[in-house]
Formats: structure tokens, sequence, C-alpha cells
């Protein structure tokens, strides 16, 4: 059995691990190049290896360029440079008769007195105990999170947590008098959920570090080191990696909103105003040096957004529909259109919010007419008919969609008309663009009368707003 815990990562040469280190943090979308690989290595020589929590810090800050790659980051930290190799200390000297029970106990009593160092060696424990995956006896597949937290069920243990820790203060669970007392206890099951969620993480982790050992670093990284929340696909997202996304709205309009603005300030020096700049070129033997730039007349955009609102997509538009009225003070006006096959204007229901608008969409809006399948040519013409008043000279329209279309009718004739109404026209399709056209997506059709860009996740989605959005 290989020693437990020591303080330096296992014998390799520490530039080749900080090479590798770099190359699997680019593969899960943090943009670490040559540079930042000389500054990683720069801290590594300042700062050495015998604090492991400070090399974290200091190659943090060499290699995390932006908000939603920290947790990528420490994720993968842990497997390239873990606190030990081998089995735990904490899980060599556990007793032979040791079971699951014991277990459950001692977890418990490390969630009521709130010790992060003891909630750290159970989950070492559990995950020895509990967490192999193979044959009896071996552990060919490696260490299981999900296997261990399946089978202790952590978060059954909140009251008796609670009730350990009411009698070790001399109050029971529910011994709180009035207010005071149950304003308390809110507080301490709070503290208690987190530290669960803490074990869970700790789980996890160990989990990761263990199977690393067994089947490499590289593997482990590739397959259970999530991406960044700006990689992840709004196709394939979970409720979990939606609700995290919904998160990152707020910071991400802030950070769009200033980089709109240098674009818009940039773009207000004008036309050269050549008789002007003739005039000033008098002074200097008629070489026009200094050019004189005509007075701007700025004016924002106005912005129309077509988002069918149908299955899976719904993801993807609901993010861009809050992204945009977060970004509503970059416009001048803002519309909003939803459909699945009946086109509705949402513009009030995007403006009050609300965590569930996808929802309150499908109930409140007329988006379907005699079936609930997706047809962008009836929706189309809709909104032909009935708001094209919505696009002027100065409008942007992007329509949001997978572009398939249940073998219906396209209707390039009403797109051709609204492309031709408004300043620009963008369709974002969440679809990676190596589907487009396979079943019933008849993406290249509809990319023939308006500029289509694949939008997989926030990345694609900030650079497409950030390059291409007029300003």
């Amino acid at each position: 059995m290989t020693p437990a815990r020591i303080g330096e990562p296992e014998a390799q040469d520490v530039a080749g691990r900080l090479v590798e280190f770099v190359a699997a943090l680019r593969t899960k979308g943090i943009p670490a190049g040559t540079s930042e690989t000389v500054d990683a290595a720069a801290v590594v020589e300042v700062l050495g290896m015998s604090d492991r929590s400070q090399l974290r810090e200091g190659l943090a800050s060499a290699l995390v360029r932006r908000g939603g790659q920290r947790d990528v980051f420490d994720m993968t930290f842990d497997l390239f440079f873990p606190a030990g190799v081998g089995v735990p200390q904490a899980a060599r000297e556990t007793d032979e008769d040791f079971d699951l029970d014991d277990l459950r106990d001692l977890l418990a009593m490390a969630l009521a007195e709130n010790d992060l160092r003891a909630l750290e060696q159970v989950a070492e424990i559990a995950v020895d105990l509990l967490g192999a995956v193979g044959t009896e006896g071996t552990t060919t597949g490696g260490w299981s999170a999900y296997q261990t937290l399946e089978r202790l069920q952590p978060q059954t243990l909140l009251v008796q947590a609670l009730r350990q820790r009411g009698e070790g203060g001399g109050q029971g669970q529910g011994g709180g008098q009035g207010e005071g007392g149950g304003f308390t206890e809110r507080l301490e099951r709070d503290e208690v959920r987190q530290n669960i969620e803490r074990f869970r993480a700790l789980v996890a982790g160990e989990a990761r570090r263990r199977t690393a050992e067994l089947r490499g670093r590289e593997v482990v990284t590739r397959h259970a080191v999530r991406t960044g929340s700006d990689r992840i696909d709004f196709l394939s997202a979970n409720q979990q990696q939606l609700e995290e996304l919904a998160r990152t709205v707020r910071p991400l309009s802030r950070k769009l909103a200033t980089r709109l603005a240098a674009r818009r300030r940039k773009a207000r020096r004008g036309r050269i105003d050549i008789r002007r700049t003739l005039r000033r070129s008098m002074s200097t033997g008629g070489v026009p040096i200094r050019p004189v730039y005509a007075k701007p007349h700025p004016s924002r955009p106005e912005l129309v957004l077509l988002c069918d609102v149908s299955g899976s997509v719904s993801g993807f538009s609901s993010f861009t529909m809050h992204l945009v009225q977060a970004l509503s003070g970059q416009f001048s006006k803002v519309r909003v259109f939803a459909f699945v096959n009946a086109m509705a204007d949402v513009t009030d229901l995007v403006k009050e919010g609300g965590d569930d608008l996808a929802g309150r969409i499908a109930r409140e809006a007329r988006i379907t007419k005699w079936h609930t399948s997706s047809d962008y040519g009836e929706a189309f013409a809709d909104f032909h008919a009935d708001h094209m008043t919505a696009i002027g000279p100065r409008t942007a329209v992007l329509i949001l969609g997978d572009a398939r279309n249940n073998n219906q009718d396209a209707n390039l004739g009403a797109l051709h008309e609204i492309n031709q109404r408004a300043r620009r026209t963008f369709w974002l399709n969440p679809e990676h663009s190596m589907r487009w056209g396979l079943g019933d997506s008849i993406a290249p059709t509809y990319a023939e009368v308006v500029e289509m860009h694949e939008c997989c996740n926030v990345d694609q989605l900030t650079k497409f707003i950030t390059r291409l959005l007029p300003v």
C-alpha cells in the first residue's frame, strides 16, 4: 500500500507537471497559453511547493482570467497537485470492524461540531470504505462519489446532527424561545446543510484523486472535471446547470455593457470632414496631418428578439431573453417575441422577470395554435402579418432557435421581408453547426436568407454580442 498523505506531489519533474496541468486546463475551456505557463512557472519558483494553499492561489492568479473558471481550476489543481497520494491516513487507521452505521455516526458528529477537518477525514474514510468500483476485492473501475453518497445518504443526517448540536449546547432542537430561538434554529439548519454540501464536494474530490492515481490524471480530467459555466451547452444543460447559468446573467450583463459602451464610444468619432480637414492642413503646407471629424449624431439601436421557446431550446431562449433585458440600457428599445408555431409579444413578461419565465410564457402567451410542434414558417407569417411595425431602419433582429421545422413550410418569403426591413438580422442557433441540415433541421436553407451563427454556450453568445451586435 502506498504511503498516505504527503506534502509534495509524487516524484516528477515540476516543469513537466506544470505543463501537463496547463494543457488539462485548456481542454476544459480555460485559455491558458505560453505566456500564462511562463507566469505560472515564475509563481512556482517564487512560492515553492511547501504551502499548497498558497501555491493554489498563486497559480490561479496566473492562469484564471475570467469568471466561471475558478471551480474548474480548483478541481484540476487537486488532481495534478494533490495533498497526498495513496490511501489516506484516516482510512488506514480505521478498525476492520468499522461499518456504515459507525461512519454515519462519525459524520453526524462532524456536522454537529462544524469541524471541517473532521469532515475531510470522514470523506476520505467514506470513499475508501464505500466508493470502490469493480469486482469484489478489486478497484479496477476506480472510486465513485455517487456510489459513496448513495450508500451513506448524508442528507438524512440533518436532524441527528441538529440534535447532537442541541445536546452539546444545552438546548434541544426545539428549545429556542420566541423569535430569537426560531431564528437561531434556522441558522443552525442552514449551517448543517452547507456542511453537508461541503462534505459532498469533499467526497467528489477524494474520489477523483483516488481514481486519477489508478486511471491517469488526463483521463479523469477529461471525464470527471466539469467545464466552466461559460462552456456549458444550452441544449444539453440539466436543471442545475441552467440555474447556475441564470445566476451569471447579472455579472455577465455588466461586463458586456462595458464592452458595448466602449464600442459605441469608438464608433462615435464620426466620418472625416473633408472641408475642415483641408482648411486645417493649410498650416502644415497642405499635408492633412490632423484630420477633423464631422460631429457625430449618435443614436442607440433598437433590438427585436424572435425566440423559439419549444422543448430544450427554451433554456437557451430564456437565458438570452434575461441577458438582453439586463442589457436594455444599451438599446433605445427592446421588443421580445416568443413562438412555438404562433408569434406572441412577451416584452412585458420579460421586463417583469422571474425565475420561471419559460413557464409564464407558456401559460400566459399565445405561442401555439392547433398543435404544439415548432413551425418557424407559420410563426414568421404571424410576425409578418401582425408585428412588422416593430422593425425600423435602426432595428437589429435576433432570431433564436434551432431551425428544426418538423418538415413544415419554411416560409422564406416572410423571413426575407423581415430581413429587408431591419438594419441587420442575425440567427443564433444553439445547435452545433455539424448538425445543421440533419433530420428536420433546415438551418442551411434559412442561412441563405439571414446570417446564422452557432451559439451553443455563453462563451459564443458573449463573443457575438461584443463583436457583431450593432451599437
